[in-house]
């Protein structure tokens, strides 16, 4: 793969994997009813965990596109994937298993994607 290639392949990925976490962040921000019901009503946590992980999720989400920042990136990219795999577990904790609940596999296509491009940035 070139260099280009790759570099386009990365940014891509990336830019996807940050729209889909702060697209999955803003509304709990300033958590609607609808984040209240399932976020606590649902799965368990308390409210006041709502706009502390939302803030994280967009603060990571921004830290995995600025170029600079190495060791962050490293940081946010765990904390990302901490925050998918607990969703997931949490769900299926709580409500059981639902095969729906593979679609929430496909988000981390692109996390993986850019993870494994952004190391391969990084050797060339």
């Amino acid at each position: 793969m070139t260099t280009k290639t790759t570099n386009i392949l990365y940014w891509t990925a990336t830019a996807l994997f940050s729209v889909l976490m702060i697209f999955s962040a803003v509304g709990g921000i300033q958590p609607s009813q609808q984040a209240i019901d399932l976020i606590h009503g649902q799965l368990g946590y308390p409210i006041y965990f709502i706009p502390f992980i939302s803030v994280a999720k967009i603060v990571g989400s921004i830290a995995i596109l600025i170029p600079a920042l190495k060791r962050a990136k490293e940081w946010a990219y765990a904390g990302l994937f901490f925050d998918l795999v607990a969703a997931i577990y949490s769900a299926v904790a709580s409500n059981g298993f639902d095969p729906m609940m593979l679609s929430l596999a496909i988000w981390f296509v692109p996390g993986i994607t850019s993870y494994v491009l952004w190391q391969r940035r990084q050797n060339i």
